[in-house]
């Protein structure tokens, strides 16, 4: 028959302790057995054990990771977000449906949260973006970027911008570029100015619901033109196909 196990925390304490100091021999990534064999192990009851670990938690003896373990050393720094790898990893249509899930929350936060330094700040780049249309496209993107990141930051939530801001980064990417480049025309960047100042007036207005609505049906566009174009690219080229064919509407819009 077992013995039965310690309830004592310090006795587990001095016992886990000593199993770091053997453990160590094997490097700082060196991982502790799970906790129901690391109890039997050490001869110690669960609850003893686990206040006995976060105490080595607390004193940077160990780290923990749910899903992953508990390990011997201070916790690694966390790497920084890979953008490349991302932007490699993704594609112009996966980027559309991660903004057509955040912008229009932020669009109906910044209703609800944006100053009235905010407000002139949008309606200032919105008649930027508006004058901008027809120039060139380092203008264009330039003010179209500036206008979008305003109502993130106007939304006043630190986390979805970080999020804002790592999707933004990623449609810097050569190949999304080139897409909006490719999918531009005068008649559909002038929908998008109309759709801007939608969404600049709900948001002046507080209208939480209709500034949401401004901004999905704005980026539903986008969506819809990069689509059109992405599949007008990917099908076989006809021989009296022109080089550079307009889309079937002729309303071929940039992404924005």
């Amino acid at each position: 028959m077992s013995e039965p196990l310690s309830d004592s925390s310090d006795f587990a304490l001095r016992q886990l302790r000593g199993l770091l100091a053997q453990l160590s021999d094997h490097g700082s990534d060196a991982q502790l057995p799970p906790e129901r064999t690391l109890s039997l192990q050490i001869g110690v009851g669960r609850r003893a054990l686990r206040r006995a670990l976060e105490v080595l938690e607390a004193e940077g003896r160990i780290w923990r990771r749910q899903g992953k373990g508990t390990f011997v050393g201070s916790e690694p720094q966390r790497k920084e977000v890979d953008l490349e790898a991302l932007s490699s990893g993704t594609n112009p249509l996966e980027i559309m449906e991660a903004r057509l899930e955040v912008e229009p929350g932020l669009a109906r936060l910044a209703a609800l949260r944006a100053s009235n330094g905010d407000l002139e700040r949008l309606d200032h780049l919105a008649r930027k973006t508006a004058s901008s249309a027809d120039g060139d496209m380092d203008s264009r993107e330039l003010w179209d970027g500036a206008f979008h990141r305003a109502i993130a930051e106007s939304a006043g939530n630190s986390l979805l911008l970080v999020f804002f801001d790592i999707m933004n980064q990623i449609r810097q990417d050569p190949t999304w570029r080139r897409l909006r480049e490719q999918a531009r025309s005068r008649p559909g960047q002038r929908q998008y100015v109309d759709q801007h100042t939608r969404v600049v007036e709900a948001i002046v207005a507080r209208n939480a619901e209709a500034a949401e609505q401004a901004m999905r049906e704005h980026l539903e566009t986008v969506r819809e033109s990069l689509l059109r174009l992405m599949t007008r690219s990917s099908r076989p080229r006809q021989d009296n196909d022109p080089a550079d064919s307009p889309s079937p509407d002729g309303q071929g819009r940039p992404a924005a």
